[in-house]
């Protein structure tokens, strides 16, 4: 009986806690939101979720190994015509299909991604996200975690990764 009355102790005092954060005011000197850099420099808010116009990204297992994808297991892609560091070159009809992964970037506290996430600006002012310079995209209709949009036209393609990219439960 004691254990399962630490326990539920435990669970309220973690309940209050959570509320707190939720409801108190902001101690931050300039008296704006109550964000916090992450690890990779991204705003979180005082519980640790991502800050709205976030774009969570994640190391996901597909039928073609490890990939890139968003929160939700859309599965991201690079187009070959896109270069290093410069806006996206897929616009109008072609982003019809393949829509731009817009946004703030953040890379999941449960990966540790061996490139870098950034934004570039697109033609219709979007904050577009890249990844090591590349401007990235998903494929419209596709389900979660399929990378049927890998080699169309020769030059869309998956951002393939290694377990060793998921720390989650490592260390």
């Amino acid at each position: 009986m004691r254990k399962s009355g630490w326990a539920a102790a435990a669970g309220l005092g973690s309940l209050v806690l959570l509320l707190t954060a939720c409801g108190g005011s902001s101690s931050s000197s300039t008296g704006g939101s109550s964000s916090t850099p992450t690890a990779a420099g991204q705003p979180t808010s005082a519980i640790g979720l991502p800050s709205p116009g976030t774009t969570v990204l994640i190391v996901q297992k597909s039928d073609l190994g490890f990939v890139l994808a968003e929160a939700n297991g859309q599965v991201v892609y690079t187009y070959g015509n896109d270069k290093k560091g410069g806006p996206p070159t897929c616009t109008a009809s072609c982003a019809a299909v393949w829509p731009a992964v817009t946004g703030l970037p953040q890379a999941s506290s449960a990966d540790t991604l061996p490139g870098r996430l950034a934004t570039v600006t697109a033609p219709n002012g979007a904050k577009h996200i890249t990844y090591n310079g590349y401007p990235l995209y998903t494929f419209k209709g596709a389900k979660p975690l399929s990378t049927v949009g890998n080699g169309v036209g020769g030059v869309w393609h998956v951002v393939r990764l290694s377990a060793s990219d998921i720390t989650f439960g490592q260390g």
